[in-house]
């Protein structure tokens, strides 16, 4: 089980990184024009900020230029890029052929039947888009219960990668549901980590410290 930064700003991926429990980073065309820099240049400090894999999406529509954008992109760290792309009977084809050299991810997933295909076409990981799911037909996490149910009697090892999530509820009920990954934008990580009782717990400890080193209040 990993956690993904989704971000492309450098200083977003930096600070993450920084909190010692984040894997990688998952970037996306939009994301990429957020950060306001060409992927050219975006991608590579990426990749030098984080140790772990960084995801890709090329940008190109047609087939063809999709896979030699993503060999491209592929050669900056071979050993760090993941490849997104995009679920679509043209574009399984070009995971297929991209797989045996790059690891790929199958992403804007919307059904069973496409983490199925990709998987059988070498994904190493299925992106569904669960929040998008759910606005569409309120079946986002089924979603990926479905996926899971049949990955795992594919007996294929493609892996799922969470994405498009809002809330950390969503974020926790994909895991339960069989997601093997999440990956989200900075804000919601800071949100799981915060509650307000913890928050509450914190200052009686430290009130008390204050007043009597050494000491704390109930509870463990």
């Amino acid at each position: 089980m990993a956690l993904y930064v989704d971000s492309a700003r450098p200083e977003e991926v930096r600070e993450a990184l920084g909190w010692g429990f984040v894997a990688g980073v998952t970037t996306n065309p939009h994301l990429i024009a957020q950060a306001g820099r060409p992927a050219e240049e975006v991608i590579p400090e990426l990749c030098a900020l984080c140790p772990g894999p960084v995801f890709y999406q090329p940008a190109a529509a047609e087939p063809r230029s999709l896979e030699e954008e993503g060999r491209r992109f592929a050669a900056i760290s071979p050993s760090q890029i993941v490849l997104k792309i995009p679920a679509s009977l043209e574009n399984l084809a070009v995971l297929a052929r991209l797989s045996p050299e790059i690891p790929c991810a199958a992403t804007a997933v919307f059904s069973a039947a496409q983490a199925y295909l990709a998987a059988e076409a070498g994904a190493r990981y299925i992106i569904p888009y669960v929040n998008r799911m759910t606005r569409y037909s309120g079946r986002g996490i089924a979603l990926v219960e479905e996926i899971a149910a049949v990955l795992r009697g594919s007996g294929r090892r493609a892996e799922i990668l969470a994405a498009s999530l809002r809330e950390v509820s969503e974020a926790l009920a994909c895991l339960a549901a069989g997601a093997h990954h999440l990956t989200l934008p900075p804000a919601l990580i800071r949100a799981m980590a915060e509650h307000p009782l913890s928050q509450q717990a914190i200052a009686d400890f430290a009130r008390l410290a204050g007043r009597n080193p050494g000491t704390s209040p109930g509870g463990s």
